[in-house]
């Protein structure tokens, strides 16, 4: 039997890099800011061991971009930007998410009636 923490583990494993992606659209941020952000929704809790190997990897794959700045609250931090390779991953993962999704909840429904 699969408990569930392991099927959420899973699922937010599968979904993490779009979020993040997701969550850069509309602005740049630092990865603390990023982890506290997905800590407030329910589900997503990261920790910081996790999302630094996730942004180097976007970062090498050109889905993101990085910057150095002066923080008021101590030494600099590395702000995190979505490229135009980043957003295109984002929508195609869009699509294909809100396509697996309604399968499932259809799959589900059906089980369930």
């Amino acid at each position: 039997m699969v408990a569930t923490a392991d099927v959420l583990s899973q699922l937010r494993r599968g979904a993490l890099e779009f979020c993040v992606l997701a969550m850069l659209v509309h602005e740049e941020r630092y990865a603390f800011d990023i982890v506290r952000s997905l800590s407030d929704v329910d589900g997503m809790v990261t920790a910081e061991g996790t999302l630094y190997p996730l942004l180097s990897r976007l970062s090498k794959d050109g889905r993101v971009t990085t910057q150095w700045r002066d923080s008021d609250a101590g030494p600099p931090r590395k702000y995190y930007a979505i490229t135009p390779a980043g957003r295109q991953a984002l929508a195609e993962f869009i699509t294909e998410w809100r396509r697996f999704r309604d399968a499932v909840e259809s799959l589900l429904a059906k089980g369930t009636t």
